[in-house]
């Protein structure tokens, strides 16, 4: 008898069925933090590897436990050299790489987007933004607390409220491989650049910025709340953005290379 079928006969209500007791939820909940700290630090890293350090920290878990948390999270194994793996799909088109070679030398030429995973202190929530590759300006950014589409759509709206870039480079994650997504920056007249599937390489500005936000502000300020997050995140990025010196950019600010690009000069 199918399971619903025995919790009505039983008048037990169905929400029962799918509880998830508290310290099974806080367990899942602090190792899905610490797989989010190893991920900022060494993003190559598998579940193998992944099995035997959390190990070592007396957390045991197995590696489908590992691959299904991370799913959820959205992080996914950076490799070091080509995945050849392709998502499938009729509605999720691959593009090609259009920064091979390609001298950004100038404000929204390229940009790149990226999703990371926000913990709390007792959930988490997942951060989208679009970086300027040339500038480093964080452009828009965006909260949610679901893997859903609708919180890359607005921040898509703010971004292109302030400029359509030349090029958008994304990774091939379902989101950015979306006709939802590219038809946005086509019809505004961007190209759509995607990266070899899982190559660090290709998405290393913006991993820089998770791993800044991440070490500077979200492991310190420790939220437990959404809206502490969302707080300390516009405060952090604005942050970032303003005052925060890049040596990268000869100790300039994003937002003043942004605005003024001639103020750059590289070497």
């Amino acid at each position: 008898m199918p399971l619903l079928w025995q919790a009505d006969l039983l008048s037990v209500a169905r929400s029962c069925l799918y509880y998830e007791p508290r310290p099974a939820r806080e367990a899942k909940i602090a190792i899905k933090h610490r797989l989010d700290e190893w991920y900022t630090q060494r993003p190559c890293l598998g579940t193998r590897k992944l099995v035997t350090l959390l190990a070592q920290e007396g957390i045991i878990v197995g590696r489908h436990t590992i691959r299904r948390y991370r799913a959820e999270m959205g992080l996914f194994t950076l490799y070091c050299a080509p995945n050849l793996s392709k998502p499938s799909g009729p509605d999720h088109k691959i593009y090609p790489n259009l920064l091979s070679g390609l001298c950004i030398d100038r404000p929204n030429h390229v940009w790149g987007v990226d999703i990371t995973y926000i913990r709390l202190r007792g959930g988490f929530l997942y951060l989208v933004a679009f970086l300027d590759w040339f500038s480093r300006h964080v452009v828009a950014w965006e909260l949610s607390d679901t893997l859903e589409m609708p919180f890359v759509l607005s921040c898509i709206d703010t971004a292109l409220g302030h400029a359509v870039p030349e090029i958008v480079n994304s990774d091939q994650g379902s989101h950015f491989t979306s006709e939802r997504f590219t038809s946005r920056f086509l019809a505004a007249g961007a190209r759509i650049s995607m990266d070899g599937r899982g190559r660090y390489v290709d998405n290393i500005f913006t991993e820089r910025l998770w791993r800044s936000v991440k070490q500077e502000e979200v492991y310190l300020a420790d939220y437990e709340t959404p809206h502490e997050a969302r707080q300390g995140l516009a405060s952090y990025l604005k942050f970032y953005n303003e005052v925060r010196p890049h040596q990268s950019l000869g100790n300039l600010t994003p937002a003043l290379v942004h605005a003024e690009p001639h103020r750059l000069i590289r070497k």
